[in-house]
């Protein structure tokens, strides 16, 4: 590529997206994107999609900041991976996915009321108390994340699955008092606090 052709990119080139490149995991990725939908048309939960991945490429090269890092849209993604699988330009449109929801969280943009952002802080708590996750705490989180009311419409909803699970041993009503622990909770703590550390100190140098 000229000179001049690289000086008119950067010349044009949106705010956001340089924020995008230096903050989301493979965000550089995003100008590679042709619009063309492949992405969209093999996701399984495209009809849930508020933005399908290639709209959100599109708008965060329209520098429209707030609408994408505040949208419900990289919280669908299951991680099936079709959509890189079938990508003709091969970009990692999942870890841009997850990379931007990371990247809203931090910066408070996420949708709080997102049932999948509400499942992540549930799962993740589970994690930093017992270093591996309570299923039974998980699901009863989820349960009454709208409160005690809902929690028991729920609970009464969901009854008949949750028999079952005792019945066959899927699930163990005493593992809510103590089960499901690691032995080394300390180390793992440990673990978490450096990990947090080292992840601060590598956003200090490199600004990402």
């Amino acid at each position: 590529m000229s000179e001049m052709n690289q000086a008119m990119i950067e010349k044009y080139r949106s705010n956001f997206l340089k924020e995008v490149e230096a903050n989301v995991e493979e965000g550089h990725w995003v100008k590679m994107c042709m619009q063309c939908g492949v992405c969209s048309g093999s996701c399984p939960m495209q009809n849930h999609w508020e933005h399908p991945p290639q709209e959100l490429f599109m708008m965060i090269r329209a520098n429209k900041r707030e609408e994408v890092l505040s949208s419900t849209s990289m919280w669908m993604c299951t991680s099936c991976y079709n959509c890189i699988a079938r990508c003709p330009r091969g970009l990692p449109i999942t870890h841009i996915m997850h990379g931007l929801a990371s990247y809203g969280k931090r910066l408070g943009l996420a949708p709080k009321e997102q049932p999948t952002v509400k499942f992540g802080d549930i799962f993740w708590k589970s994690i930093v108390q017992n270093g591996r996750v309570n299923e039974l705490k998980v699901g009863l989180g989820l349960y009454f994340k709208d409160g005690f009311s809902q929690g028991i419409k729920n609970a009464l909803a969901g009854k008949e699955l949750g028999l079952a699970m005792i019945k066959t041993k899927r699930m163990n009503p005493m593992e809510y008092f103590g089960g499901h622990k690691c032995k080394d909770r300390s180390g793992i703590a440990k673990m978490l606090a450096r990990a947090e550390a080292f992840e601060a100190e590598h956003v200090a140098k490199y600004g990402k």
